[in-house]
Formats: C-alpha cells, structure tokens, sequence
C-alpha cells in the first residue's frame, strides 16, 4: 500500500472505541494461550473493539504496564495495546493505542535491552530488538489500515506484544539461561 492509503494514530484515540473497558485478569506462563499464535480479527466487530477496550482499562490498572496482548488476558487473538507515555527509556511516543493484526515490514538498528512481562512476573531478561520499527496493522473500531513507524523503547515494545500475538515470550528470545535474571523490583 501506499503511504496515502494508511490512516495514522494522529485521529485514532481510545475513545473511538465508544466503549467502556473492564479491567481482565492477566494469566502466567505457563498458560497454553501464551505459547499459540493468534488468529486474525475483524478489527470493527464488536467482541475486537470491547476486546481493545479491555486491553486498555487492564493496563490502565497495571503499575508499571507499556503494553498488553490479547493472549495474555486468555484470548487467541492478534490484538494488543501500548502506551509507553512517560517510561524513562521513551523516545517516541505515539500515546495510547491499540493494533490488531500487526505486522513488522522493516526492523533495523538491533540492540539489546532488559525486559519484563506481567505474564513472567517473576523473571527479566535481555533480548535484542530492532531499535527502529515500521509495522502495519489495522486500527481497532474503525478498521483503518495504519503504518506507524518508531524506535526506541516504543520499537521495543511494540516488538513484545507482537511476539505475544505469535504465541512467543520474552523468555524464547533471550541469548540463554546467563541472560534471564529473577526481578528485583515488584511493581
């Protein structure tokens, strides 16, 4: 597609969803839901938009939280939010949002970085990503094709829940067991 075919975050906000979210119980490894891919949604069917809706109130209420995938709150679904406004490693910031269907079409700039993750809440780890990401997905509600491209912590980020909705946690990307380490701070 061409540039002028995707719509951008810039008109997109939680509030196009015109639902309430309810906050949903985040599951753990090892849950059989964190290590299957999820399947592809409408993104304008009303179980996707309360779905994102749900995303976003769940983080809302998670200290700590930059993003959170369909799988980890038990749903089979390639959907997640992300919002790393105000993190300390951030250099972009694109606010709240919410991707279905998300795909990387370019990764460059690998580095590596520590991580964590509500569903291993007891391990970090290093893992290296692409320090610059262009993705394409489909915006929740409304439908709208989107290419939002980012770096940083955001790039990360958005590289974590993705691999969520393929079914892959942080733990299946570190170097090795010398690179997992027990969380020190509890959020």
């Amino acid at each position: 597609m061409s540039e002028e075919e995707y719509a951008g975050l810039g008109d997109w906000t939680p509030e196009t969803l015109a639902l309430p979210g309810e906050v949903r119980q985040v599951v753990a490894a090892p849950h059989p839901v964190l290590s299957r891919p999820g399947g592809a949604v409408d993104p304008t069917a009303v179980e996707t938009v309360q779905l994102a809706a749900d995303l976003i109130a769940t983080m809302r209420v998670s200290p700590g939280c930059v993003g959170l995938a369909a799988p980890q709150v038990g749903v089979g679904a390639q959907v997640f939010a992300v919002d790393v406004t105000g993190h300390p490693k951030t250099v972009t910031v694109h606010g709240t949002f919410v991707l279905c269907n998300a795909r990387v079409v370019e990764a460059t700039r690998w580095k590596p970085g520590r991580e964590g993750c509500m569903s291993v809440p007891d391990l970090t780890g290093d893992v290296k990503r692409a320090s610059r990401l262009v993705v394409e997905a489909d915006l929740p509600g409304t439908g709208k094709p989107v290419q939002l491209v980012t770096d940083g912590f955001e790039a990360r980020a958005l590289q974590h829940e993705i691999d969520h909705c393929s079914g892959l946690l942080f733990l299946d990307r570190v170097a090795g067991a010398h690179a997992v380490y027990q969380r020190k701070v509890y959020l």
